[in-house]
């Protein structure tokens, strides 16, 4: 690298979303793993990758700076604004964006000759779409060649790339690094990927029910057979590949679930499945199950860089970094930014009405009084008045008495439990009541009725599912399937999520070819479009880049009469 010479202005490479991967091939020999000698810009590999992934993922130099870049031949922007992974993808294997189409950068595809999938792929009876047909043929990349091609924007044959394609300005040491970063991503198969098999777990963590580990092991299970039972002898096919679209038959794997089942305390769980992990490697960790928080999990997974696709807890980690989790939703934290957002839109509510919260001091209500100031704050809102009752407080009718004469008028949210509502309904009789109640659905769980009629007309409910008379339809498609598989339905709720996750997963796998990288199973995830088949429990799942709650909404609803009240809508799904 000490050689290269920086001619103009250079280039990484960057466009705008994407949507479908790039036929790729997995042919080059993988190179050597990284050692910690110094030998990448003076430093020590390890610390060269951690500073080149940097680059790609955020356009931040080592030093700290923005990478500066120019598009459109003469537009100076951030790298921040234009990293290299927003095209290419965290994987490496490239986009297609409308015409624009994004070339692989990881190390298997650019140091080997490259011929376009449209000539190599396609049989000469087929045709690419027109907006997207193009012919390339170049040599491998060398370290300088793939440093022009960052300054410059031209490939080893002096093609000139697409000018949507940002030309970076970097010095030498920090090409050096960035070329170096190039060299091993996506370089080798992820851990539990063999010539045959792909290895998935799914983890049972602590006090699970035997009922509802069976509801969710019998549907991933009876996922994993169907796939492999269907294979029509893709394995014989894999070893002669006799078709002209031979990456699809080599793709081929047998899928393997094992389960890591965790005991004792959540604090020794990441230690638990580091051995589990250590025996036996696994390419991601499918479902799920735990009545505690998935945090330990979640942990050990980012720390390992393991894809964790959809776990059935309750208690999901919500935090705007982190890459390798997906969950099917925020859980409590959306219910309670979503009354935020809603209270914000209301034109009938005075923007100095007072707005109050009252919660259990316990998990639930700190998680979902929390999320609702914090949403307050992000919307430049003044932050509620906190009302936080002992875990053991009783509450009754003076309760409500003394609350009603002390908060006259005022937007009341109650984050409480069914049992907490008793005596309630003296507010609907008070000239002076709250002007408005809000409640929880998942904190009242299957018992929204307990929600006396006498208050049901000025109180609301979040509801972060689908609407019961919109489910039923849905629910049959499940049950159903269950019962084909001779599966007995013991919990529809935990059934449908791991229906669903099966189904998500076989998606995902076809998308991938065989390109067994764990990156790139999270960047076709994040590419799939929004689904809406095979859901019971929400109208709608779906990731965008960097993505990781499949849900994005939330309906505020109200009430009817009786003891089997409907639920009337009074949101749409999606609270902006």
């Amino acid at each position: 690298m000490a050689s290269m010479r920086r001619t103009m202005p250079g280039s990484a490479a960057v466009l705008t979303a994407m949507t479908v991967l790039l036929t790729l091939f997995f042919t080059a020999p993988v190179p050597a793993a990284p050692t910690s000698s110094p030998a990448v810009a003076g430093l020590p590999e390890a610390e060269a990758l951690r500073l080149g992934e940097r680059m790609y993922r955020q356009g931040i130099l080592p030093s700290g700076e923005p990478m500066l870049a120019i598009v459109q031949r003469d537009i100076e922007v951030e790298g921040t604004m234009f990293s290299c992974e927003s095209c290419h993808l965290r994987s490496g294997l490239g986009s297609v964006e409308g015409k624009i189409i994004t070339l692989p950068t990881n190390a298997t595809e650019l140091f080997k000759p490259f011929t376009s999938a449209a000539e190599e792929a396609i049989p000469p009876w087929e045709k690419m779409p027109e907006p997207i047909q193009w012919k390339i043929h170049r040599p491998a990349y060398t370290d300088e060649t793939l440093a022009r091609a960052l300054w410059a924007g031209v490939d080893p044959n002096g093609r000139e790339f697409n000018w949507t394609m940002p030309r970076y300005q970097l010095e030498d040491r920090d090409m050096e690094i960035l070329v170096f970063y190039l060299r091993h991503l996506s370089a080798a198969p992820s851990p539990g990927v063999t010539d045959s098999a792909i290895r998935f777990a799914t983890v049972i963590a602590g006090d699970v029910t035997q009922q509802d580990r069976e509801a969710m092991l019998a549907v991933l299970e009876a996922h994993i057979q169907a796939r492999n039972g269907q294979s029509r002898l893709e394995e014989e096919r894999a070893k002669s590949a006799p078709f002209y679209r031979k990456k699809k038959t080599t793709a081929y794997r047998r899928l393997e679930l094992v389960r890591w089942e965790l005991k004792g305390p959540p604090e020794t769980w990441e230690t638990q499945l580091a051995d589990y992990y250590r025996q036996a490697p696994v390419f991601a960790i499918l479902g799920g199950i735990t009545r505690e928080e998935w945090a330990p999990v979640h942990a050990f997974c980012e720390t390992n860089r393991i894809p964790c696709i959809l776990p059935i807890t309750r208690y999901p980690v919500v935090a705007d970094s982190d890459w390798y989790t997906l969950y099917f939703s925020k859980g409590l934290d959306q219910e309670g930014e979503a009354a935020a957002r809603f209270l914000r839109g209301l034109d009938e509510l005075p923007a100095d009405a007072p707005v109050v919260q009252v919660y259990r001091d316990d998990r639930d209500g700190r998680i979902i009084s929390k999320a609702f100031g914090e949403a307050r704050r992000k919307l430049k809102q003044s932050p509620p008045q906190e009302i936080a009752l002992a875990p053991d407080a009783a509450v009754g009718t003076g309760f409500w008495l003394e609350l009603a004469k002390k908060h006259r008028g005022a937007v009341v949210l109650l984050w409480l439990s069914p049992g907490d509502l008793a005596g309630m309904e003296v507010l609907g009789a008070l000239p002076d009541r709250p002007a408005k109640i809000f409640l929880a659905a998942g904190l009242l769980g299957d018992a929204l009725a307990t929600v006396p009629e006498a208050v049901r007309s000025f109180t609301y409910l979040t509801y972060p599912y689908r609407l019961p008379q919109e489910r039923i339809s849905h629910m049959a498609v499940v049950q159903s399937w269950l019962k084909v598989k001779k599966i007995p339905v013991t919990n529809l709720e935990i059934q449908s999520g791991m229906y669903f996750a099966g189904w998500f997963l076989s998606n995902a796998l076809m998308m991938m070819e065989s390109n067994y990288y764990r990156d790139n199973f999270l960047d076709m995830i994040d590419m799939m479009n929004d689904e809406v088949y095979a859901i019971t429990l929400y109208p709608r799942l779906s990731f965008g880049q960097g993505q990781r709650y499949a849900s994005k909404g939330c309906y505020v609803v109200q009430l009817g009469a009786g003891s089997e009240p409907p639920l009337l809508p009074r949101s749409e799904w999606v609270i902006h």
